[in-house]
């Protein structure tokens, strides 16, 4: 989304202004992601179904993607991610803005494709994230997201995450900080006492887990364990006990068993988290896992696992949301600060943007509903 906002700048200041469709366009943009086959092969489907019109393709696109795209398709144009961080964005959200902390990674996960199609880490200058929010801000944005692959490993010079954190919250202003996504081997102690000093940090975090089981987290190239990041979520929620948390998990990695499965619904079931993202692993090129390992787990395996996860969040979750029934919570963009959806009566009704006071009157597990005070 974020690098969305700032390819439509560059198209604004080149003299092209957003159609009301596909039909009426002059150019089509498709900015892609390479984390999931799935996603690739969105692409290639929306591709095939544009013949005539000229595409430029952005994101993260493998070099195997794009050799295989040129060859076959003559009107597509590539646009690599280099100068992202020096556009201005035009925010899609009237009431929210991504704001790039810094891109890359080099952790190297066995599954990810994101070090071959974003290269090594490299964190913006403050000064730049500084300007950035504070321009969002004059345009009445009532909520900062910090991005990054790996959000929480930032450094410029001395300042590191938990330092920046605390800057962005000395901004004047009125609104809310949100980040994502961290990884839990750079979670140190430093960044949570900051989570919990930072008035405007919303407390909500997105802590991807992966898998449950010790050896399937090695294979992955996770440098933590099952153990270390329930310590983790300990610390976190001690700290700020209202805390949401939501997590990622692959399923069906290669070789992993049933019996390691089930640590993975073991840690599942202890931690109780308020939203999961569950999904298959699917081979992506260069990665580890694709040269040195059979994706050997069946599909349906993979299906009925990801199924049992969902059956135990649709437990933890309503036991979470059922907790905030009879509250009066603040709302932005109809999500709380821990970030779950507020269905609102009178919604039609009220023109007013920004902050909301809404009275919780109902829980599922997917979203809450309210009352608007």
């Amino acid at each position: 989304m974020a690098d969305s906002e700032r390819i439509a700048s560059k198209l604004n200041a080149l003299g092209y202004r957003i159609a009301k469709d596909e039909k009426n366009a002059d150019l089509i943009v498709i900015n892609a992601c390479s984390v999931r086959q799935s996603a690739m092969n969105r692409v290639y489907g929306k591709i095939r179904n544009l013949k005539n019109e000229r595409i430029i393709l952005a994101g993260c696109i493998l070099e195997k993607d794009k050799k295989k795209l040129s060859t076959k398709y003559q009107n597509i144009e590539f646009w690599h991610p280099d100068e992202y961080f020096d556009l201005t964005p035009i925010y899609s959200d009237n009431a929210s803005a991504n704001i790039p902390i810094m891109t890359g990674c080099n952790n190297f996960c066995a599954y990810c494709a994101v070090p071959y199609t974003r290269g090594k880490e490299r964190s913006r200058p403050i000064k730049d994230i500084v300007k950035d929010i504070k321009t969002a801000l004059k345009k009445r944005i009532k909520e900062i997201w910090l991005l990054g692959q790996n959000v929480n490993s930032y450094k410029d010079k001395d300042i590191n995450f938990a330092k920046l954190l605390r800057i962005v919250n000395d901004i004047p202003g009125d609104f809310w900080i949100r980040f994502t996504s961290p990884h839990p081997k750079d979670f140190s102690d430093d960044l949570i006492k900051a989570m919990k000093e930072c008035e405007k940090f919303s407390h909500y975090i997105n802590l991807p887990l992966q898998s449950g089981d010790n050896k399937i987290l090695k294979k992955m190239n996770r440098p933590y364990t099952a153990a270390h990041y329930k310590k983790l979520v300990g610390k976190i929620r001690k700290a700020m006990p209202d805390i949401a948390i939501s997590t990622d998990i692959i399923v069906g990695f290669p070789s992993e068993t049933r019996k390691q499965f089930e640590n993975t619904v073991k840690v599942f079931k202890e931690i109780k988290f308020d939203m999961a993202y569950l999904s298959e692993y699917s081979p992506r090129p260069k990665t580890n896992a694709m040269r040195f390992m059979e994706d050997n787990v069946p599909h349906k395996e993979k299906e009925l696992r990801k199924k049992i996860l969902n059956d135990v969040l649709i437990k933890t979750a309503l036991e979470k949301n059922k907790k905030l029934v009879g509250k009066t919570l603040i709302i932005l963009n109809n999500r709380t600060s821990g970030n779950k959806l507020v269905l609102r009566s009178l919604a039609s009704k009220c023109k007013k943007q920004g902050f909301l006071t809404v009275k919780i009157t109902k829980a599922t597990p997917w979203h809450l509903e309210g009352k608007l005070l």
